[in-house]
């Protein structure tokens, strides 16, 4: 069978790791240099219970509050990975804000998203406590984790759990993760 094609896009307020995530994922390094993302693509294939995913994954550039919502990540993208660092409380709020963008753009109640929390390697700086992402996670009925893309922490699970919700979400699997025969 040939792999489903999925198309991921990582956004987030700038600085939260997000390239960091995408790069450990697909390269399995941590690249600590910052250099401000214009955009990026970057391919992987990935097997998820079985099946054989092409996953493209759209590294975008750090969003802010007042950022349009570009069009493009709205179209032909099928789930959302939404970062932000749990040492910045500003990158908490820029997340929901993003969220709430994507809801407008796709008009939809419901959007395959995982919501990370990055940098727990950095738990001597938190000031975002894991209920509070949590909590607004389950307020979006969205998957929620926390990582670190430097100690390599829960990074495949970020791509395989958006996988597993886009499938979900298609009506190819059921919500409680059993397989249906059709």
């Amino acid at each position: 069978m040939p792999p489903k094609n999925r198309k991921v896009a990582v956004m987030g307020y700038r600085s939260v790791g997000k390239s960091s995530l995408c790069i450990q994922f697909v390269d399995g390094q941590f690249v600590d240099s910052y250099d401000p993302t214009i955009e990026n693509t970057f391919t992987k294939n990935l097997r998820v219970r079985g099946q054989e995913y092409g996953l493209e994954l759209v590294d975008t550039a750090g969003q802010d509050e007042y950022s349009i919502f570009p069009a493009q990540y709205s179209m032909d993208i099928h789930g959302y990975v939404l970062v932000y660092s749990i040492t910045s409380e500003k990158s908490f709020e820029v997340v929901q804000i993003i969220y709430e963008k994507i809801l407008d753009m796709m008009g939809k109640v419901t959007v395959p998203i995982v919501l990370v929390g990055n940098k727990t390697d950095l738990h001597m700086e938190r000031v975002v406590t894991t209920d509070q992402g949590r909590k607004i996670a389950e307020m979006w009925k969205a998957v929620f984790l926390e990582t670190s893309a430097k100690q390599h922490e829960a990074v495949n699970d970020i791509f395989t759990r958006v996988i597993l919700e886009i499938e979900k979400a298609d009506g190819n699997i059921s919500p409680e993760g059993k397989c249906r025969v059709s």
